[in-house]
């Protein structure tokens, strides 16, 4: 967390707030671990006077194109946010990077547990190759998904965690999606029908679909969890069929839905619609 759906918001909350054009003046980094690949001083130099061209996301890496052809790569990890803050606020304890805009605001990275990172990649390198397909856009098909789980013996969800596999998946969407499709999460993926695949093929688009319009899971109230640029609650939690709902009743049959460990993850399940393999 945050996995698609929030970056995706955080994406277009960055864009609705003009940051495309803008004029970075001066950054300021504050945990030096945060900046991954350059030493801090050499970071700041690189992109103080580049301006932002686009912002856009590739799996659960939110990219800013420069004017140089370089690319700010970030990463939010478990607890990283963005916010806009106004020239002169003084930065909070958990405040780790500050890009100064020439507009007078203020592009502030918070990051409770400090996992987030930055990274400037120069032209002709793309450290993002080797990710998966984008789930939500056309080129996603069933035969490309296919594609992806032909051969592989490995449990599915696993697999589907793996972002080489399909781009920007997690916890939370890889539980709905296999729930949806009535898939155990510790079925091997070479025994999947093909009406199995077909149908979560179809259930990865739609649970990532319904979270990306709710702008988000926000799960809890303390600092660390989801909240948009501009400080809004993501409003998916509401949708969320089995993730943390165990001891709860299975939406779909009623059976108490049940969490176990699978993929050293926490996994949320309908033991009944979603039979484990024999």
């Amino acid at each position: 967390m945050p996995e698609l759906p929030e970056v995706e918001t955080v994406v277009r909350d960055l864009r609705a707030h003009s940051l495309p054009g803008c004029v970075i003046r001066r950054v300021i980094v504050r945990w030096p671990r945060t900046v991954a690949a350059h030493a801090p001083d050499a970071f700041c130099r690189a992109l103080a006077g580049r301006a932002v061209t686009a912002v856009a996301r590739r799996a659960k890496y939110i990219v800013l194109s420069l004017d140089t052809g370089d690319r700010l790569l970030i990463h939010l990890r478990m607890t990283g946010k963005l916010r806009f803050a106004a020239a002169g606020e003084r930065p909070g304890p958990h405040d780790h990077v500050t890009l100064c805009l020439a507009d007078g605001r203020q592009l502030v990275f918070n990051d409770t547990r400090k996992f987030g990172r930055f990274r400037l990649v120069s032209p002709g390198h793309d450290p993002l190759a080797g990710l998966g397909p984008e789930p939500l856009e056309a080129a996603f098909t069933l035969a490309c998904f296919r594609l992806r789980l032909a051969g592989k013996t490995r449990q599915i969800k696993p697999l589907l965690l793996e972002q080489s596999t399909v781009a920007g998946l997690g916890n939370i969407y890889v539980d709905e999606a296999l729930w949806h499709a009535r898939i155990h999460p510790e079925r091997r993926a070479n025994t999947l029908t093909a009406a199995e695949s077909r149908r979560l093929h179809r259930a990865i688009r739609a649970v990532l679909q319904r979270a990306v319009d709710n702008a988000g899971t926000t799960l809890g109230d303390g600092a660390a969890n989801f909240y948009s640029v501009a400080g809004h609650r993501g409003r998916n939690a509401d949708a969320l069929q089995v993730f943390r709902r165990d001891g709860q009743p299975c939406p779909r049959c009623g059976t108490v839905i049940a969490r176990k460990v699978v993929g050293q993850r926490g996994t949320h399940l309908c033991p009944h619609c979603q039979t484990p393999p024999t």
